[in-house]
């Protein structure tokens, strides 16, 4: 069953080590991924399972990663000293596999111990008090926006019919191009992608998520439109209610905080 669930970003500019003096003008995020990570401990998840569009993506299908174990790290960007580990959700991970192949849902299987950053960044923020929380790391497609969605409502119906409490988490960053600043410029498709997209989650307009269009979607420079998708069709139906915790771009990248409540 799902006992929580949200939109968070993975900004690297998140973690002090590497954002340094820019850290703090991302005080309405980091607020309210404070917000969150109290919201998440007291849901006591079993298993935290994260959709994250910096795993590979596959052109034909959409995926999940079962390794032994993971670790995630900052390297890339200059911090050799923060890192998480956790263990996998095995069972539940297997059970997604079958259930969605069942369901026709393209779905393939990778292991790779080492998390992308999309993943590692919200586990550091959100899990400081459930250590051992296991994972289940997914990863959307290049397959077109209904194929997402089938995704999602499969993946719905695979959690509902589980015993364990399960947070769903969609790691997203908005677009890229919202404002100008001294690494990105602005684009007319930036500041349209963070408004319509915002607007849909608040009315739950998956349809209205479908059919937004996708060549300013590739202009917008953006890396959550698909995960927020999946998440969307996943929640489809369900007794929810989005809460958006904050949104800011400081940098030209947009980042949203969103909780959805569940009743």
């Amino acid at each position: 069953m799902i006992v929580f669930s949200a939109i968070v970003p993975h900004s690297p500019l998140l973690i002090p080590a590497i954002g340094k003096d820019k850290t703090p003008q991302l005080k309405k995020t980091l607020d309210a991924y404070t917000e969150l990570e109290h919201a998440l401990y007291v849901s006591q998840p079993d298993a935290i399972l994260l959709l994250s569009p910096h795993a590979t993506l596959y052109p034909d299908a959409f995926s999940g990663n079962m390794a032994d174990h993971f670790f995630g790290g900052l390297k890339e960007f200059g911090d050799h000293g923060t890192r998480v580990e956790v263990p996998v959700d095995f069972l539940t991970l297997d059970r997604i596999h079958r259930g969605l192949r069942e369901a026709n849902v393209p779905f393939t299987l990778t292991s790779q111990p080492e998390l992308d950053y999309g993943c590692t960044i919200p586990l550091l923020l959100l899990t400081p008090h459930l250590p051992n929380c296991p994972l289940i790391p997914l990863a959307p497609s290049l397959l077109d926006a209904n194929a997402h969605r089938a995704f999602g409502q499969a993946l719905k119906h695979i959690l509902a019919n589980e015993n364990s409490r399960i947070a769903v988490i969609a790691s997203a960053d908005l677009s890229h191009h919202v404002t100008s600043s001294a690494e990105r410029s602005d684009t007319q498709e930036g500041a349209w992608f963070d408004h319509t997209i915002r607007e849909k989650i608040a009315a739950r307009d998956v349809h209205g998520m479908l059919t937004m269009d996708q060549a300013s979607l590739e202009k917008a420079g953006q890396c959550g439109y698909r995960p927020i998708l999946v998440l969307m069709s996943l929640l489809e139906e369900m007794n929810v209610t989005p809460r958006e915790l904050s949104y800011e771009a400081p940098f030209g990248v947009g980042y949203l905080c969103e909780q959805f409540v569940l009743a």
